[in-house]
């Protein structure tokens, strides 16, 4: 395996590491490149070291490819688990160890397979759940590396100790984890042997304080692209229920769900007036990530749809193009681009939602629309 892996990674990247073939070394072999961020008008914004290229999709796809396989080679086909857009999922100890954070249900589960001190390991997990940082880009979901801890933990404020407490530092971290094991421990027979976990609920407001966290970051894109902040608040909760980890099988990053060779891309050359595609470590940090989202919105509003004209049949076809593109929008009424267009000018607000909700191309699309219009009620009466 390890033999085969290097094999891939050197024809990816055409270089080689010296240490023993890891999927760091997709990572660390190329060299680092330094981006700096220019906002919509060219002044500063963001500014920092992208110390990372970014993937392509064969590579992307090489390394999932070996993701997976160490996993399952601990825990077997049927326990196979994988971070997605609305849950966190972390492996720890040699893929033995693994701690899930479901979002949208408000439950955190860790668990590990290790048949050598078992519960001292998870005690090490729970920790390092606990503390783990809010800046997803210093964390490595692909890996079996640990959690760097963080004076101020992502899920401060989501989760209480036994005694009712917040949860911030290392020896609270340690008493609740001690107390999890002494008393909430339990056991499941797996394909690969015998699994020892505990169960966490989160705070009933969980999703509410995790917004409260993105609430500045929010407020200053809204006003930098000038895009509603109940939008993107809707978009981020959509995509991600406010999970910044959050990932996609079809490559899209962070809060918003932000594809790097697409929206990414379009971003980096329209309004940012730099080459290439952002890094994923770049679209995890989520300043970075809502500020491209909102960005793309900016595109979308001044470019791809700037030919349509009733401000609520752009703000439809805006949303319906986050989801399933500029192209997915237009082929909802017409397969010639310019024809499209002339009918979408031509129907009413209601019509064109109407259509895209019930004739788009592709099903989520339909869905997706309906769903962020909802939550956009929802954050405009807040």
């Amino acid at each position: 395996m390890k033999k085969a892996w290097l094999a891939i990674t050197t024809c990816l990247l055409t270089v080689s590491c010296s240490s023993s073939p890891t999927p760091d070394c997709i990572y660390n072999c190329a060299p680092s490149t330094n981006v700096s961020d220019n906002n919509i008008n060219n002044n500063n914004h963001l500014n920092g070291n992208n110390n990372h290229i970014a993937l392509t999709e064969t590579q992307r796809q090489a390394l999932l490819k070996y993701f997976e396989s160490q996993v399952k080679k601990q825990w077997g086909d049927d326990d196979y688990l994988q971070a997605g857009k609305h849950r966190y999922v972390k492996y720890f100890d040699g893929y033995r160890t693994r701690a899930h954070i479901d979002f949208d249900n408000g439950k955190i589960y860790v668990s590990t397979i290790a048949n050598y001190a078992p519960q001292g390991t998870l005690k090490k997990a729970i920790e390092e759940t606990l503390l783990m940082p809010a800046d997803p880009s210093q964390v490595d979901l692909f890996s079996d590396q640990s959690v760097p801890l963080s004076n101020k933990p992502f899920l401060l404020g989501q989760v209480k100790d036994h005694q009712n407490q917040n949860i911030q530092w290392p020896w609270r971290a340690g008493k609740y984890a001690d107390y999890l094991i002494a008393n909430k421990l339990k056991t499941k027979k797996l394909q690969q042997g015998t699994a020892y976990y505990v169960e966490i609920d989160m705070v009933d407001d969980h999703l509410e304080q995790r917004e409260y966290q993105y609430a500045d970051i929010i407020r200053q894109a809204a006003k930098r692209y000038d895009i509603d902040e109940d939008l993107i608040y809707a978009i981020v909760k959509t995509e991600s229920s406010f999970n910044p980890y959050a990932v996609s099988h079809a490559g899209a990053y962070g809060l918003m769900q932000v594809i790097p060779k697409t929206a990414g891309a379009d971003v980096f050359n329209l309004v940012k007036n730099k080459p290439g595609i952002p890094t994923k470590e770049y679209l995890f940090n989520p300043a970075n990530n809502i500020d491209t989202g909102a960005a793309y919105f900016y595109i979308l509003k001044n470019r791809y749809l700037k030919e349509v004209q009733h401000s609520t049949t752009k703000h439809y076809t805006m949303i319906s193009a986050y989801n399933g593109g500029t192209g997915g929008v237009l082929a909802t009424f017409d397969p010639d681009r310019k024809q499209a267009m002339k009918d979408i000018n031509h129907l009413q607000p209601n019509q064109v939602y109407w259509a895209l909700t019930n004739k788009h191309p592709k099903a989520e699309a339909r869905r997706y629309l309906e769903k962020v219009l909802n939550f956009q009620k929802e954050f405009e009466s807040m």
